[in-house]
C-alpha cells in the first residue's frame, strides 16, 4: 500500500478535530484549533489550549501571546511559517480555564498522531501544562518549567531519536517581562540545538 501524503494525513486530522465531539470543550466552540505551520519543520512547538482569537479564527497564537510568539522567533531567525505550532487541546476551554484532565485525555490522541506524522527532532512544549503532557508522555517524569525550559532532554521517539525542549509560555511573559530574555536566549539555545541534533 502506498502512504498518504503528509499534507492528507494531516488535513485528515484537521478535519477529525472539526468535528470532534470526545468531549465537553465542543459544546462552546467557535472553531476548533488543529494547528498550523511547515510539515517539514523539525521544531513542534506544543502550547496549552487555543484562547479566544483563536477560537474565532480556528489558528493557533493569534492573541496577544501569539504576536509575542512571533516577535520572539523572528529575533532568533525563524519564523511561524518555518515551525509547527499546535496545542495539547484543540478547542478553547470556558473562559479561558487550563484544560480539565479528562479533556487532555480525549484530545492528545490528534497531537500524537500529528507528531507522529510529521516526525520533528525538536518537541517544544510552551509552559506547564503542555510541559506535563509531553514529559509524560515520553517518560521524562514530572517537573515544572522554572526548572528545565531551555534545556534539551533526549528521547528515543517512535519515529527516531530527537529532543523535548521546554519552553516559557509566552503568555507567561505578558505577566511577567522578566521572562522575555530568558525566552529569548532559550529559543537561541533551540535554534543551535538544531545544527547539533541528528536527522
Amino acid at each position: 500500500m502506498i502512504p498518504l501524503p503528509r499534507e492528507t494525513l494531516m488535513s485528515d486530522i484537521a478535519n477529525a478535530v472539526g468535528v470532534c465531539e470526545r468531549c465537553r470543550l465542543h459544546e462552546g466552540r467557535i472553531n476548533a484549533v488543529p494547528g498550523e505551520g511547515d510539515l517539514d519543520s523539525p521544531v513542534v512547538l506544543v502550547g496549552e489550549a487555543p484562547g479566544r482569537r483563536e477560537d474565532e479564527s480556528g489558528r493557533p497564537f493569534v492573541g496577544s501571546a501569539g504576536k509575542l510568539l512571533d516577535a520572539a522567533l523572528e529575533q532568533v531567525g525563524l519564523t511561524r511559517s518555518r515551525v509547527y505550532i499546535t496545542n495539547v487541546v484543540k478547542c478553547r476551554p470556558p473562559g479561558n480555564r487550563r484544560p480539565r484532565s479528562d479533556e487532555v485525555a480525549s484530545c492528545t490522541l490528534f497531537l500524537d498522531e500529528q507528531l507522529a506524522i510529521l516526525a520533528p527532532r525538536v518537541v517544544a512544549p510552551m509552559g506547564n501544562s503542555a510541559l506535563r503532557h509531553v514529559f509524560g508522555r515520553f517518560g521524562l517524569g514530572r517537573a515544572v518549567i522554572g526548572e528545565v525550559h531551555g534545556r534539551p532532554h533526549p528521547v528515543a521517539f517512535g519515529w527516531g531519536e530527537g529532543v523535548v525542549f521546554p519552553l516559557y509560555h509566552p503568555a507567561a511573559i505578558l505577566y511577567n517581562r522578566d521572562l522575555e530574555t530568558e525566552l529569548h536566549a532559550d529559543l537561541e539555545a533551540m535554534v543551535a540545538l538544531l545544527g547539533s541534533v541528528s536527522p
